[in-house]
């Protein structure tokens, strides 16, 4: 348990001496850490190096800068930070003050140390409740933020989508008008060698300059290849509008492969091999799965997650073994009396430490540099695959090796 620090501000070196002696027991069971100051500026500079401090106890009547002026600066330090002061019993016009100042509570000399411990454990009962409190909605803020990002992410794909559909659309139209023009013309062409065969010297210098046989052979090749090539953009297409479906207010018939295809494609340029390392290889091993019932923007999010963390673990694992293949394996399966669904992502990254799978799950926890990573991608994820889904979302890991995720769902829903 990490202790309590507490600033005491007093310009008396007895009430050091003496507030140590009294608090010995809480400081040596390390519930509290005491930090002095001898007056106001003294406080500030501390306040300044120590790390956080949980609670200010001060003097109003110091030289130097005194309790009042002290409280004041607070406020403008942290306006949560709670500071309880101490003054003489018959000087309660500056204990009111202290409190209209924004004080949080107020002693009496000479000091009651047991009513000193009962103020001590109350403010920072109020301070623990706070800082919960923040925490709190530091975390609903980031995960609307990610929320946020995610349906922004779908809204784009989705209108990529869209404004891809209507091209290619003409280009595949046109081409098997095109195909069936260019074959008429060299049937007309054939034809027409065949009632004249010795056109003329010109034409027969023409003929071989423009090199026809290759011309006749290689035309309506270049034709299919780019009906393959409108195929291909179609069907990509198709992929960004599965990844970017958006969730009803009711689940759903949902075909995992699509999900976990679509979002393959959606990092495909992650997959691709850069200056520093290979491509990574991804092995599918899908099994034969019934279409489930649930929320597929959301279920794609997870897959989206986990994805993007396996790659950035094989990239790191091959900025220490240069000659290793970065490869993700992913396996579907269903249970033999069918009711559950099984989806294993793996990796051969760099694996996780026993300190890091502790709290891989836990809110605002990441092992990205700042402006990587939210904390969130984990812990939203087990959300969706365990309240949204009523399945289960684990793992195993070894340091040096790589990583499984394992995603349990149930193939119907009881909801449905």
């Amino acid at each position: 348990m990490t202790p309590a620090k507490i600033l005491v501000v007093d310009d008396e070196a007895e009430m050091e001496r003496l507030i140590r002696q009294r608090l010995r027991k809480q400081i040596r069971a390390k519930e509290f850490e005491l930090v002095f100051a001898r007056d106001g500026h003294e406080a500030l500079e501390k306040l300044q190096t120590e790390d956080a401090i949980d609670m200010v106890l001060t003097d109003i009547n110091m030289p130097g800068m005194d309790g009042l002026t002290l409280l004041d600066k607070l406020s403008e330090i942290d306006r949560h930070l709670k500071a309880v002061v101490v003054s003489a019993y018959g000087d309660m016009q500056n204990i009111r003050t202290a409190m209209n100042r924004g004080a949080f509570d107020f002693l009496t000399k000479p000091i009651d140390f047991d009513d000193l411990l009962i103020t001590i454990n109350k403010t920072l009962t109020s301070v623990r409740h706070i800082k919960e409190n923040l925490q709190q909605l530091h975390q609903a803020q980031l995960q609307l933020v990610q929320h946020e990002k995610m349906a922004t992410l779908g809204q784009l794909v989705a209108g990529v989508a869209h404004e891809i559909n209507n091209p290619v659309g003409f280009i595949f139209g046109n081409l098997s008008h095109a195909e069936g023009y260019v074959r008429d013309l060299i049937d007309l062409l054939e034809l027409y060698r065949s009632k004249f065969p010795d056109p003329g010297e010109e034409i027969e210098e023409e003929i071989e300059e423009t090199d026809l046989e290759f011309l006749l052979e290689d035309l309506p090749k270049l034709l299919d290849s780019m009906k393959e090539g409108t195929k291909r953009i179609a069907q990509i297409s198709q992929s960004m509008r599965t990844f970017s479906r958006g969730d009803t207010d009711r689940r759903v018939e949902f075909d995992l492969h699509e999900g976990l295809d679509s979002t393959l494609l959606i990092l495909k340029h992650r997959l691709k091999a850069n200056d520093r390392r290979p491509p990574i290889e991804v092995e599918k091993h899908y099994g034969d799965l019934p279409p489930i019932e649930g929320y597929p923007g959301q279920l794609n999010q997870v897959f989206m997650n986990l994805l993007a963390n396996a790659i950035d673990a094989v990239e790191e694992r091959h900025l220490h073994e240069a000659n290793f293949i970065p490869t993700l394996t992913l396996k579907t399966s269903v249970s033999e009396v069918g009711k559950w669904i099984t989806i294993e992502i793996a990796d051969n990254g760099i694996g996780m430490s026993d300190e890091i799978k502790a709290k891989i799950f836990d809110r605002l926890f990441t092992t990205k540099p700042v402006g990587k990573g939210t904390g969130l991608g984990l812990s939203i994820s087990q959300q969706i695959v365990t309240e949204k889904h009523g399945g289960r979302l684990d793992f195993t890991s070894k340091f040096g090796e790589g990583t499984t995720f394992i995603i349990v769902l149930p193939a119907r829903s009881s909801e449905c």
